[in-house]
């Protein structure tokens, strides 16, 4: 299926998500981040009424949306690969959990592409290193699709031809994916025990 179509959104629906474990996971001195807990109450909303939530789309993103395939093209360009367009991918034994990588390459590669606003860009390529919560979205990824590796791709067509393109594989980290994987099962019963909560409710509110 191709992503950003009603399949895939069906797909996907009331499921953790590779673009959101970095909520799930995200941590402050108090405990869980809220981002966990709204996550959470959407999953909810989504499991009871079979409609996905809708999401805000920035200017910012929909065009980082637009210039993905260029981005993928020139990847592909630079070295000489081939880049497989993949859709939903239910994780292999985490039930309702899953991802969706921006691509696939030969038999154990992945490729995780951003287009962000310049100065995200620019301190991308000044640092040469890879924000956090996208670290934690590609071993995500590799964890669902059980690859090997993931080419971080970060693009901007506005800059010189020399400076748009950053590329940075990332390997499988089997500690790492193991701490993820527990993560979501823990997040993931939490949504179910909510919904049960629920249900025992409904009969009062009929009553009512």
């Amino acid at each position: 299926m191709q992503q950003r179509t009603p399949e895939w959104q069906a797909a996907r629906l009331g499921k953790a998500t590779g673009s959101r474990i970095a909520d799930i996971v995200a941590r402050t001195k108090a405990g869980y981040s809220t981002s966990r807990a709204n996550y959470a109450a959407q999953l909810v909303c989504e499991r009871l009424t079979g409609v996905a939530a809708e999401s805000f789309v920035s200017s910012a993103m929909q065009w980082g949306s637009e210039k993905e395939p260029e981005a993928q093209r020139l990847y592909a360009f630079e070295h000489d690969i081939e880049v497989a367009p993949v859709g939903f991918l239910d994780h292999p034994r985490i039930a309702l959990s899953g991802a969706s990588p921006d691509g696939l390459i030969g038999e154990t590669g992945l490729i995780e592409v951003k287009c962000p606003i310049t100065a995200t860009h620019i301190d991308t390529l000044l640092g040469q290193s890879i924000p956090g919560r996208y670290l934690t979205q590609m071993q995500w990824q590799m964890a669902v699709s059980c690859r090997h590796w993931c080419d971080f791709v970060s693009y901007d067509p506005r800059l010189p031809a020399d400076l748009r393109l950053f590329t940075r594989r990332v390997h499988r980290d089997e500690a790492l994916i193991a701490a993820l994987e527990r993560e979501v099962t823990g997040f993931l019963a939490e949504v179910s025990d909510t919904l049960a909560r629920l249900a025992r409710l409904a009969p009062q509110s009929e009553a009512a």
